[in-house]
């Protein structure tokens, strides 16, 4: 339409009145005209040119892999050698083109066994099953302190709950000594013969003072499987609740004043606290209900 003569002077009316018009910027005239022109070629890749293409370069990265002595080197120490080796490229480049090659180096933390939970760690009446575990926290004036507790997997009522401020294999056994005392009436040969401690593979619980002292009453020990803490869920779910409703809160001001909170918190926690797949009771009365049917019986 740019070439059609006017009327009126009989001349072409030109791109930049027949674009006013039709309200069409000209550098889209020119960008179509240009891309309907047979002379046109195909868009080339933005930037600037490199020394090789992506084949190519990928070829020298699967030798400078090979070339290592070492084993597990991700993108940037082979981005690193390319560069030794004089062939400047970009870092996202390299790991691009080694995300698509599957070149990759694999996660530095080693995977865990991956084992089928088919098993029950919940038990159909107390003293059966319980669980013990630890945590860490942080008061104002003694910094550093590790929590440990033991609850019965059944309730799961809390039994005992302590703080100390080294996480060693004596007080973790405190709440287990503790634990048994009330629940089995002392500690002592074969008092507490059946109940399975449940806990984690951490070096306090498989230390041959832990382990020793587990067989004395006649317990047998049950570590989770490693890295898999739903093999332990129950005293993971505690130390949940006891975070968000306790530790998260506020912070203590010493180790002495966490311990009254957390001996406050477990005696509300038995008392008051749902449990869903035990019909929305509490420990406490839970558990006294149970001892109760269990005499009657």
């Amino acid at each position: 339409m740019s070439q059609s003569a006017s009327p009126s002077t009989n001349k072409p009316g030109g791109v930049a009145a027949v674009t006013r018009v039709w309200q069409v910027p000209r550098s889209t005239f020119y960008a179509v005209k240009a891309r309907q022109s047979p002379q046109a070629r195909p868009p080339a890749k933005r930037g600037p040119k490199t020394d090789h293409s992506d084949a190519a370069l990928a070829e020298l990265i699967r030798q400078q892999i090979a070339a290592s002595p070492f084993h597990g080197e991700g993108h940037r120490e082979i981005w690193a050698r390319l560069r030794l080796a004089d062939i400047w490229t970009a870092k996202p480049r390299v790991l691009r083109l080694m995300r698509k090659a599957q070149l990759l180096a694999p996660t530095r933390r080693p995977h865990a066994a991956e084992h089928e939970h088919n098993g029950q760690i919940t038990t159909k009446r107390p003293n059966q099953m319980g669980g013990t575990d630890g945590t860490t926290t942080i008061t104002r004036k003694d910094g550093t302190a590790t929590i440990f507790a033991a609850i019965d997997y059944y309730t799961p009522d809390c039994a005992r709950i302590d703080v100390a401020k080294r996480g060693t294999r004596f007080e973790a056994l405190e709440p287990l000594r503790q634990g048994v005392r009330e629940y089995f009436g002392g500690f002592g040969r074969h008092v507490a013969a059946g109940l399975i401690p449940r806990h984690e593979h951490g070096i306090q619980y498989m230390s041959d003072d832990f382990q020793k002292e587990v067989d004395l009453p006649g317990m047998t020990s049950s570590p989770s499987f490693v890295q898999q803490p739903e093999g332990s869920g129950c005293i993971e779910r505690f130390f949940r609740t006891l975070k968000e409703s306790k530790l998260w809160d506020r912070h203590s001001e010493s180790i002495e004043e966490l311990r009254q909170a957390l001996l406050e918190f477990k005696e509300t926690y038995n008392r008051r606290w749902l449990i869903g797949r035990i019909g929305y009771k509490s420990p406490w009365p839970t558990r006294q209900e149970c001892l109760a049917e269990k005499i009657a019986a």
